[in-house]
């Protein structure tokens, strides 16, 4: 699936950012270096070794907000492949992760259907734990093949040492920078399951008079859903949610309820409860609202928009209004799932 061969490394000097990036912030950065296989990656893992530089390691650009040039190494995947064996996909970091949703409905392997349009490669789904409409990759990773930088040895981890929870991973945390990813294994099911009693997907489904959707019926209903509110970061850069949505008490779930009747939320466990950040936000009057030449959506005000020439600065800016606003009308901390360079 990925080349074990060393072809012809990338490795640039000062090299622009900007098609690296959703929200289509013009930054640098010192020097860019991209695998796309095994022994490219361990190439690369020494480079980084050797260097007394700091270094970044990016897919898709599409959970990324760089404030400034980056005075270091960013460092990119293009491994690719898609192998099937049994019912899992063995697929390169460097894939576009909705196309691996695409092939598995093709292949007659279900599972991924909810999670179709995310944007990002197939090594960012595994770090950052994607999730839509009642779905969470998680529950489909397998396996991660990866090279450790420290050692330029191959590993393996499972879905378990991975401990992922809600948009995290240890690779968010104590393995941040330290391994290269070079494929995941999904395990998918041949038996299509459709999850529709998330957001309004069952209705969506109803308008259209579908009541027993196949797999492509509901990722078309699903990309139609996300379209119609989300902008395309080609038109519009953005990052898609910028924010994460917070887990709450529920006593403190049940405080607000009373106070905002009919509150969107969701049922996490006997305790915890998770309230949509992008209503919160919508209720402190931010949808559609600009600071600067940064904005909020006006479809979904979960969504941070470039309307323009910003500046990464710009968006951290209005991104801090918010959250000012928000903790100051429901005393909850809403934080970026985005990752602020």
């Amino acid at each position: 699936m990925v080349a074990d061969e060393t072809d012809d490394m990338i490795d640039l000097k000062n090299y622009n950012l900007k098609a690296h990036n959703t929200f289509g912030i013009d930054a640098k950065c010192s020097r860019f270096l991209e695998y796309e296989s095994v022994a490219e990656a361990q190439e690369v893992a020494k480079i980084l070794r050797e260097s007394s530089i700091p270094y970044i390691i990016i897919g898709g650009g599409s959970n990324l907000l760089l404030t400034k040039d980056y005075e270091g190494i960013v460092v990119h995947s293009a491994c690719k492949g898609v192998e099937r064996r049994g019912n899992s996909l063995i697929c390169g970091s460097g894939e576009v992760w909705d196309d691996i949703v695409a092939k598995s409905i093709a292949m007659q392997l279900y599972g991924a259907e909810n999670l179709s349009l995310i944007p990002g490669d197939v090594g960012a789904s595994a770090v950052q734990n994607i999730g839509a409409y009642g779905s969470e990759v998680k529950d489909l990773i397998r396996k991660i093949t990866a090279v450790e930088i420290s050692t330029g040895a191959v590993r393996e981890f499972n879905h378990t040492e991975c401990e992922y929870g809600y948009r995290q991973s240890r690779f968010k945390h104590e393995w941040k920078n330290r391994f290269l990813i070079i494929s995941v294994e999904y395990e998918l099911s041949e038996a299509f399951q459709p999850r529709l009693d998330y957001g309004n997907i069952r209705a969506e489904l109803e308008r259209r008079n579908i009541t027993e959707p196949t797999a492509q019926q509901l990722r078309d209903t699903i990309i139609d859903i996300r379209n119609a509110k989300l902008p395309d970061p080609k038109v519009m850069g953005n990052a898609g949610s910028f924010f994460m949505n917070p887990i709450v008490s529920r006593e403190k779930y049940e405080q607000l309820a009373e106070q905002y009747v009919g509150m969107p939320h969701y049922e996490i466990d006997a305790d915890h409860v998770k309230i949509p950040a992008g209503w919160m936000i919508d209720q402190c009057g931010w949808k559609g609202k600009s600071l600067g030449r940064a904005g909020v959506h006006d479809k979904q005000a979960l969504v941070l928009v470039n309307r323009g020439g910003a500046t990464g600065a710009e968006i951290v800016a209005l991104c801090e209004a918010i959250q000012k606003d928000v903790k100051a009308k429901f005393d909850i901390d809403i934080h970026p799932e985005v990752n602020i360079i």
